[in-house]
């Protein structure tokens, strides 16, 4: 956690560093373990699900159905926005995250212990459904809390690096979820691991929940927030307030999302998926292949947010959103070689360009509210976003794909017109860098 550190050296001087870095930690080691929770159920979905869950239909339908119940999750994420973005708004950051996180830490042990189709039958599948559901909630509550507990306790010069701390979860998550699930497939053979294997993933959860725990009970409340508390600016109704005089920033904020959302699941689900079952490479490929991609992204979301605070946001995601664009046919001509080298680089190069527009999102999202409905505000654009193009984008993809019998190139069209969303987005969004997150302004 070297990069903490170095944020707790740019704090204020009337910011205690000490406190700026344990608030930090519990917000990125919380993140982490949340999206955690989250990737696992992903990459379950893209390798097991359709025969542990969906055993009676064809591996493509098996599949598209296992990335049904994966899109449920995102489906409820906006209901989780709504529910802890008003928590967030009138009682606090803090306590909010510590809910979220137990919520998503309970549905995925759960997970792991979930019966299969063969044992209870049709149950198996609405039960999964059901925790796919509860985890959508909670994590749509997580990603507000955890951003602004940062944007809003430090300076303002700093707040794309500070923003960018919690965004360092989504990768790192990823990363460990990947290890462990490639750890778990070379430990177990082909019939233990449909056996029980797959289930390890889901209850190592219940360790990592407690130490996160820990972080976040230790942490403080925002600065800002204890600010609107002390002046009586908590807004009576966050949603109705949002709706009424920001329903243009929630928009914009969910077409900015758009593509580090959708883009994100064509990486790290869709591409699992269509190089194991269309082009019969090794399910062990490709998982190094998500596994480079966060691993790319995870190194360059810190420096990139660091640098918007000296040019702007706006900047630094237009160019990444034309990059994605133009990136994202080469993406998949390098996958289709099926040459390990190419493919490992395609991945690497599409986690870099993901990485700036979900790293600029962890500042330019909050900064485009005010105190009184900043919660609410930012997570409901960025959960709608997830509602629209993460959770459906791996079954959209692949029906498209099957629709094109075959033919992968409807896959990159998906991305680049995502992208195409958030660059208008992003041509139309003012500049936030400037603005201040005090009190109840909004410019």
């Amino acid at each position: 956690m070297t990069q903490i550190s170095d944020v707790a050296a740019h704090v204020p001087a009337d910011q205690a560093a000490g406190s700026l870095a344990r608030t930090a930690l519990a917000a990125t080691v919380g993140t982490t373990i949340e999206w955690y929770d989250f990737q696992v159920y992903g990459l379950a979905a893209a390798l097991i699900f359709n025969s542990q869950f969906f055993p009676n239909v064809d591996p493509v339908a098996g599949t598209l159905l296992a990335f049904a119940t994966f899109a449920a999750g995102f489906l409820a994420r906006p209901i989780g926005a709504i529910i802890f973005g008003h928590m967030g708004d009138r009682i606090g950051r803090k306590s909010t995250l510590i809910t979220t996180f137990l919520l998503m830490g309970g549905a995925t042990l759960l997970v792991g212990c979930l019966p299969n189709y063969n044992a209870i039958g049709i149950f198996a599948p609405i039960l999964l459904v059901a925790l796919r559901l509860i985890q959508g909630i909670g994590l749509g509550g997580e990603w507000g809390g955890a951003v602004l507990i940062m944007t809003e306790s430090g300076g303002q010069s700093r707040r794309g690096l500070l923003g960018s701390l919690p965004q360092l979860g989504s990768p790192a998550g990823l990363v460990i979820a990947t290890l462990v699930f490639a750890a778990t497939t070379a430990m177990t053979t082909s019939e233990q691991f449909a056996s029980w294997g797959w289930r390890l993933p889901f209850l190592l959860s219940v360790v990592l929940v407690l130490v996160g725990a820990v972080a976040r009970f230790s942490m403080p409340e925002s600065k800002a927030f204890s600010q609107a508390k002390r002046e009586n600016a908590i807004a009576a109704f966050p949603l109705a307030e949002t709706l009424r005089t920001q329903w243009k920033e929630v928009l914009l904020a969910a077409g900015l999302f758009l593509v580090t959302s959708g883009g994100f699941y064509v990486y790290v689900t869709f591409m699992v998926a269509y190089g194991s079952i269309n082009l019969g490479l090794p399910r062990e490929l490709m998982l190094n292949g998500v596994l480079v991609f966060a691993i790319t992204e995870l190194l360059i979301i810190v420096p990139v947010c660091a640098f918007s605070d000296r040019i702007g946001r706006r900047p630094v995601f237009i160019l990444a959103a034309m990059f994605t664009i133009a990136f994202a046919f080469p993406l998949f001509w390098l996958v289709n070689t099926k040459v390990t080298s190419l493919i490992l680089l395609g991945m690497a190069i599409g986690g870099v360009a993901n990485g700036v527009l979900f790293g600029i999102m962890g500042s330019f999202g909050p900064e485009l509210f005010k105190t009184s409905v900043r919660y609410t505000g930012a997570s409901l654009g960025y959960q709608l976003s997830a509602a629209l193009g993460g959770g459906l984008t791996p079954l959209i993809a692949t029906a498209l794909v099957k629709w094109a019998d075959g033919r992968y190139w409807p896959a990159p069209a998906w991305l680049a017109g995502l992208a195409g969303v958030s660059l208008l987005a992003a041509l139309i969004a003012p500049e936030t860098r400037s603005r201040s997150l005090s009190g109840d302004e909004s410019d």
